[in-house]
């Protein structure tokens, strides 16, 4: 069996191939992720299957809907019910969106906080007790955006930084969100990267997106990775390098395990050389 912590390349875990995967997991594959809030309290078969893998494979938690930086009350309960069930299958490793998707009802979007002094410190705050509650610190994802935070007293990087540092938790780091966020708005995503506070990195995600007729990218993860992400990842590899678990995200548009295979093996490939430069 693996270690219960995730390690190399992994694979969001989809209900559209867990019968592909019970036939047999390629071995390019070390861990799957899973969004917690659609399998926690999931009972019959559906239940049975993900035994049948957290038995077998480590898993990273993945959540959604939280609202780290929302105006609405932390949903505590949600937490709890979390926790019991990383307990139940032995995860140790959860990560949430920077961002905020809920007021008094969930708005089932990931929106952008303002860049403020306020935000700070009602995010922080937030994660504290978010990690209070769950028992470990959490990982952090920088997320897509398709307006400009409003209100900004820093640069997005900083902010970053800032929460980071002061609540005292990781980064999950998301290549494609930044290449995504990079062409919306102009910047150099390498940049962006460098400035991130990587020695914190925990977990990384790679995914595809889908380019609108007016040059407009929306991170969809329902597309094959392309070049420039790809040159992304490595560079990042180069600076936290290779040991970092990393995720390929894939939420539409499936194709067969064969393919997704060929992506995860060019994680894998990079992770590799990235391991080598470190060392």
């Amino acid at each position: 069996m693996l270690p219960r912590h995730a390690q190399g390349a992994g694979l969001g875990f989809r209900r559209e191939l867990i019968a592909a995967l019970k036939a047999g997991v390629p071995d390019a594959i070390r861990f799957f992720e899973l969004a917690p809030e659609n399998w926690a309290g999931m009972g019959g078969r559906s239940a049975r299957d993900l035994h049948h893998f957290t038995e077998r494979y480590p898993f990273v938690c993945h959540g959604l809907s939280l609202s780290l930086g929302g105006p609405g009350r932390l949903d505590e309960a949600l937490l709890r019910r979390i926790k019991r069930f990383m307990t139940e299958h032995g995860m140790t490793l959860y990560t949430e969106h920077l961002s905020w998707s809920a007021d008094d009802h969930h708005l089932y979007d990931l929106l952008p906080i303002p860049l403020t002094e306020q935000a700070v410190k009602w995010t922080v705050e937030r994660i504290r007790r978010t990690q209070d509650i769950l028992g470990m610190r959490i990982g952090l994802e920088n997320a897509s955006y398709y307006v400009a935070p409003p209100g900004a007293e820093m640069t997005e990087a900083e902010f970053i930084t800032r929460i980071v540092r002061e609540a005292d938790c990781l980064l999950h780091l998301d290549v494609n969100n930044i290449y995504v966020n990079s062409q919306n708005f102009a910047f150099d995503p390498f940049a962006f990267m460098a400035a991130l506070p990587l020695e914190r990195t925990c977990y990384v995600h790679v995914a595809g997106h889908y380019v609108e007729a007016d040059g407009l990218l929306i991170d969809t993860h329902g597309s094959e990775v392309i070049d420039p992400v790809w040159s992304l990842l490595e560079a990042a590899y180069t600076q936290i390098g290779g040991n970092v678990p990393t995720c390929l995200e894939r939420d539409f548009n499936i194709p067969d395990l064969a393919r997704l295979t060929v992506e995860i093996e060019q994680i894998a490939r990079l992770q590799a050389a990235g391991h080598r430069k470190a060392a």
